[in-house]
């Protein structure tokens, strides 16, 4: 029988099956390679005690400090049956309170003295307005001549990713246990690159990670298991880019005087020229014969969307269908309604009046009558519809197309991998690809996440575009700033311009059943986030009573929704009360004021999304951020980061810096979200362009890792059956 390596073999066999059922189930840790790669979070010097000061609420913690003070206090009556142990620990700094009852309170009192050092573990909560570690598990940092030798040798003590039922010091033993092991790791850096860049071997790397003596160690660690990272999944990325170059397509070249020199001769201005550039890079793409794959991102209201529709005239010219998938219904007509009114007479193909060279711009949503469904479908299986603008509906099995040549894909972050493929799969031939987003993303965000799309970047706004001033109202410190804010927006509407208020809750009776326990934020503010239908009302009866007031959310009826969109587009209507269903692509030139309440309840990028929809006209726009938020706290901070710039490329890095990476990657890797534990996508940014060129030169040469076993290891245990979808965006 063929011997298991040994870092896949199972952590029953080495930890017992009781711990190995725990680390499977809390940190998702099955065999001995997945704990090596368990890297500690931090580390806690033994000369040193570690901070106390911004603990989290809500979160598990591990801490390094010294006891100050313990006390046994006695309750329950004159009998004093009940017993309490508070202990103050301290870092120099700050100071955290523990507390232990009842049966608990023995050990900890003989253990816990003034003086003793000690690592606590447990989940901060507030009591009294104080931050506490209740019945916190400990272990005793004892000096060489304690009875019982300290199992961490270094200088360095590691703390790991831990959880409630395994501490990091457990999980420090265990590691120790499997470490031997770590000899046998299979590396998957080719030994010319590593040995060019002066990194590690990979069981040194793994040994120092986990066992350091000093800062160096980490350092040296760190900086090899970072190229690990980055290099593995560059490869990943790299091979897919290879990949689609075999693939092939239909060259689509625009014909001259055909319907793209139709339409922009009838453009009312001249493009900027940002958008000159980047529709030559498309044109160039497309004029090839394998499939283009693009990302095309810009600055909200930088004209993406023109960029985008010119590329799909050109498909027409060569007698292709281009198709434009949008995440929501509401953007899928809101897309319809703008390129039909753009293209005019060009797109009524086959009507009267129609102009010579015209096609037909088709609508297909899952919400459409059974009558123009089939219209539609007929349309697109005929090739008398070269445009179709659509939701997931376009990707069902109905759905068949005469001769699809582009595909455009409106925010990535809301598709995935699997239905872009569907879509893709609906060509004669696979068709070319081109991704929008509004959502700036970070150079290094852009080659880890869409590391398989060569990227073009729009960053100009076009001429008519009018600045956008944001201010942070302040509602609970100074009140008169928030009617002020509703004064603005009378004088806005007073001038004949539009508004729109944005609440994060809609408040209907789904809301209620839907209310969770409320998070620590809640229990501080005593009070859910602000809702549509609430505020509309309030609004409607006091600060705005007169004006023409609607609501606009997720949960309406289609046609409702378009209906309200419609009025408000026309100018029938001066103020929409809304949630973000309006964050992505509505436009409405007219509208010059937001007012976002709870502003502090959304992301960076999705407040810098939302400002976007006012000041699209030739009027200025102005985004009031109202918060209840006291000014020291870093939600405060947060909008006044957003106040302070328009760029949504700093802001989507101070995102990224803000917030758990996580958070802000969201789905968009879910496996790779797994993979990355010591690099940073923000601050690693030399390390990532390195290794992707790395990565393309060794792909261009050897596409099948023929003579890279260790990294062809490397990459199977990133793409697991788990995650073969590794790039899936949402």
């Amino acid at each position: 029988m063929e011997r298991v390596p040994a870092l896949d073999e199972p952590l029953k066999k080495s930890l017992g099956p009781a711990t190995a059922k725990v680390m499977a189930e809390a940190l998702d840790l099955h065999t001995v390679g997945d704990l090596l790669h368990h890297y500690p979070r931090r580390y806690a010097e033994r000369g040193e005690l570690t901070t106390l000061a911004d603990l989290p609420l809500d979160e598990h913690v591990t801490v390094v400090a010294q006891v100050a003070d313990a006390r046994v206090h006695t309750f329950n009556g004159a009998k004093g049956r009940g017993q309490r142990l508070e202990v103050t620990i301290t870092d120099g700094s700050g100071r955290l309170q523990l507390v232990f009852f009842g049966k608990g309170v023995h050990k900890p009192h003989h253990d816990l003295l003034p003086g003793t050092r000690a690592m606590f573990a447990g989940k901060v909560s507030l009591f009294n307005r104080r931050l506490q570690l209740a019945h916190p598990a400990y272990e005793l940092l004892r000096g060489d001549g304690g009875e019982a030798v300290d199992v961490w040798a270094g200088a360095q003590i590691p703390i790991y990713p831990a959880t409630t039922k395994l501490e990091s010091w457990k999980i420090a033993k265990a590691v120790d246990a499997v470490l031997p092991s770590a000899v046998d790791a299979v590396d998957p850096l080719p030994d010319a690159l590593r040995e060019g860049r002066g990194l590690a071997e990979l069981p040194d790397a793994l040994r120092l990670i986990h066992r350091p003596r000093t800062k160096a160690d980490i350092a040296t660690a760190r900086e090899r298991l970072k190229w690990d990272e980055a290099f593995v999944l560059q490869v990943a990325l790299a091979r897919r880019r290879h990949a689609d170059t075999q693939l092939p397509a239909v060259a689509r070249r625009p014909v001259p005087d055909g319907i793209l020199d139709a339409f922009d001769a009838k453009l009312p201005f001249t493009l900027t020229e940002g958008q000159q550039k980047v529709s030559k890079e498309i044109f160039d793409d497309l004029a090839t014969e394998h499939p283009m794959h693009r990302l095309l991102q810009g600055e909200v209201g930088s004209g993406k969307t023109m960029v985008a529709l010119r590329a799909m005239l050109a498909v027409v010219d060569s007698g292709g269908q281009a198709a434009m998938l949008a995440p929501t219904e509401v953007l899928a007509q809101q897309h319809h309604r703008s390129v039909t009114e753009m293209m005019g007479e060009l797109a009524e193909g086959g009507m009267l009046g129609g102009a010579e060279r015209a096609t037909k711009v088709v609508l297909l949503t899952g919400s459409m009558g059974t009558a123009a469904r089939r219209q539609a479908l007929l349309d697109l299986v005929t090739g008398e519809a070269g445009l179709v603008i659509g939701t997931h509906a376009l990707i069902e099995d109905k759905v068949r197309f005469h001769d699809l040549g582009l595909v455009v894909v409106d925010e990535q972050h809301r598709f995935g991998v699997e239905q872009r493929d569907a879509l893709r799969g609906k060509g004669k031939q696979p068709p070319h690809l081109l991704v929008m987003t509004a959502t700036p993303i970070p150079r290094t965000v852009a080659m880890t996440v869409f590391g398989d799309l060569e990227t073009s970047v729009l960053d100009q706004l076009p001429a008519g575009r009018s600045p956008i001033a944001s201010h942070v109202v302040p509602a609970a410190d100074k009140p008169h700033f928030l009617a002020r804010a509703w004064e603005r927006v009378r004088e806005e509407v007073g001038k004949g311009h539009q508004a729109y208020v944005v609440c994060p809750r809609i408040g209907d009776e789904e809301d209620q059943k839907k209310k969770s326990k409320p998070s620590a934020a809640d229990e501080a503010e005593k009070r859910p986030p602000l809702a549509v239908l609430e505020v509309a009302e309030k609004l409607g009866a006091g600060p705005l009573a007169g004006l023409r007031i609607a609501v606009l959310h997720g949960r309406m009826h289609p046609d409702d929704k378009d209906d309200v969109m419609r009025r408000f587009a026309a100018g029938e209507l001066d103020v929409l009360v809304a949630t973000t269903v309006i964050e992505v692509g509505v436009n409405v030139p007219n509208a010059t004021v937001m007012v976002i309440m709870d502003a502090d309840r959304f992301g960076v990028s999705q407040l810098h999304q939302l400002r976007g929809r006012v000041g699209r006209g030739s009027a200025p726009g102005l985004c009031l951020l109202v918060s209840e938020m006291p000014e020291a706290t870093p939600a405060r901070g947060r909008l006044g980061a957003v106040a302070a710039t328009l760029d949504g490329f700093e802001l989507s890095r101070i995102d990224l810096e803000q917030r758990r990476e996580g958070d802000v990657l969201g789905q968009a890797q879910s496996g790779v979200r797994s993979s990355l534990r010591v690099l940073t996508v923000i601050d690693d940014e030399e390390v990532i362009a390195a290794a992707r060129e790395e990565a393309t030169a060794l792909v261009l040469g050897d596409p099948d890792l023929t003579a890279h076993p260790g990294l062809r290891t490397a990459l199977d245990a990133l793409l697991d059956k788990d995650r073969e979808e590794y790039l899936e965006k949402g």
